[in-house]
């Protein structure tokens, strides 16, 4: 049941990490014929290189659980998956987190910066790329949680 629980809170991790990613790469606004992108903000361009790293980190695990569910045992015997686990979930909610929290931060100012004007969709976008990213940390962090009740099962 618990390896079940994994797989669907890393799948749903996965969903709203590409979800963010398409929104915010594909955000951009034409201001008299020059094209703004997302990658001319630096928080955007953070916000995408901790998508990248979540996706990486969540492909394997999703290797891995499909693995333990598919054969009854973990691919890694011993403690060394469950250790693995238990500090890389930390790490990845916690950069998950940063990557929502900077590109939060970039859209609520830099949108007060233009009220009103031609940028606000391109913000709007910015900001719904930036729920999908903090929708990610929280199930990143649900597993964090969920490793961290698994280390003193195995003490």
């Amino acid at each position: 049941m618990a390896a079940i629980t994994n797989l669907v809170l890393r799948l749903l991790t996965f969903i709203f990490l590409l979800i963010s990613l398409i929104i915010l790469a594909a955000n951009s606004e034409t201001i008299n014929g020059y094209k703004f992108r997302f990658d001319e903000i630096h928080s955007y361009q953070y916000a995408i290189a901790t998508i990248a790293l979540g996706f990486v980190y969540t492909l394997v695990q999703i290797g891995f659980t499909i693995f333990e569910i598919s054969s009854g045992k973990p691919l890694i015997s011993g403690d060394g998956l469950l250790y693995f686990n238990f500090y890389a979930d930390k790490a990845i909610s916690y950069i998950l987190a940063t990557g929502a929290g900077a590109a939060f931060g970039a859209t609520v100012d830099l949108k007060a910066q233009t009220e009103g004007g031609v940028l606000d969709k391109f913000f709007e976008r910015g900001s719904a790329a930036a729920s999908f990213l903090f929708f990610a940390f929280l199930t990143t962090a649900v597993l964090s949680i969920l490793s961290s009740l698994a280390v003193p099962k195995k003490l």
